[in-house]
């Protein structure tokens, strides 16, 4: 799902770790997401967030999307700071589930984020390179319907 992620590819985040339910990426703050008070747009530190979120939830199988998500900014970021989202599941119960994202400057708690998720019925999860070439030409039919 990340690979395919244009947004956040064109930001320069990177996956830095990722589990069941967890993940944790980095970002650095470029002039281009920086505001006219000279700090980073929240727009930024959410879509960060929100990158974390979706490899968290989307770790366990089905295509899965937010229901909804709020954040609170915490302390500012500057242009050249490098932020490390981790994503933490709380709680899954049938196609929803609860995630927490801390976003931090080193120590330095910058926002806190929470997501709710929302899995598609009958989706599988996204075909990786190496479950793609273990398909076969019927499965590979199916999944394109």
């Amino acid at each position: 799902m990340l690979a395919k992620d244009e947004a956040s590819r064109g930001l320069g985040i990177e996956l830095l770790e990722h589990g069941l339910g967890t993940a944790t990426l980095s970002m650095t703050v470029t002039p281009a997401m920086v505001n006219g008070h000279r700090i980073t747009h929240g727009g930024y530190v959410f879509l960060l967030a929100d990158t974390a979120f979706a490899c968290a939830c989307n770790s366990h199988g089905p295509v899965t999307v937010a229901a909804g998500a709020d954040i609170t900014f915490v302390a500012p970021a500057y242009e050249g700071d490098v932020l490390v989202a981790t994503a933490e599941e709380r709680t899954r119960f049938g196609r929803s589930g609860i995630y927490d994202v801390s976003v931090r400057r080193g120590e330095e708690v910058i926002a806190e984020f929470r997501g709710r998720s929302r899995s598609i019925p009958g989706t599988p999860p996204e075909p990786t390179s190496d479950t793609a070439a273990h398909r076969t030409p019927r499965t590979a039919a199916k999944e394109s319907r």
